[in-house]
């Protein structure tokens, strides 16, 4: 069986950096990736996926992205499982393990983690893509009952 994922796009924010209580460095951050289609307005949809990564991937993903930089992110795709305390629903959380995250543009203004300082080199379009990605806060958001 096969378990493999390749996905093209924007961090909605900066990477998150945490450690295990091993030692052990994780890394979250979320993808905005457009869809191939547009939709009856003309419009591309965009699909906002939780992307995980671990060790020295992490702590290089932590300090060299940040919002709005495009990547290219190889990986699986694992469910996890939860189940509500409060109204007994279950919920599943996608997300993909990366195992390769390839940075596919430079940092416009010299500092590798601080996307949101714009240089006026920058690409507007670039810009106008980033002030419309939302700022999604909490994974529960990401949370699909069932």
């Amino acid at each position: 069986m096969l378990n493999s994922i390749i996905l093209i796009g924007r961090l909605v924010r900066d990477p998150e950096l945490r450690y295990t209580s091993n030692g052990i460095p994780v890394s979250n951050f979320t993808l905005a990736v457009e869809r191939n289609y547009t939709n009856r307005q003309g419009e591309r949809e965009v699909d906002y996926i939780k992307i995980v990564t671990w060790r020295k991937l992490a702590e290089n993903c932590a300090h060299h992205l940040g919002k709005g930089r495009l990547v290219a992110v190889e990986g699986s795709l694992q469910i996890r499982k939860r189940q509500s305390e409060k109204d007994g629903r279950t919920y599943i959380n996608p997300e993909v393990i990366a195992s390769n995250v390839r940075f596919l543009d430079w940092p416009s203004d010299g500092n590798d983690n601080n996307r949101s300082q714009n240089n006026d080199n920058d690409n507007n379009n670039v810009d106008s893509y980033e002030d419309s990605m939302p700022d999604i806060d909490d994974d529960e958001e990401f949370d699909v009952p069932f």
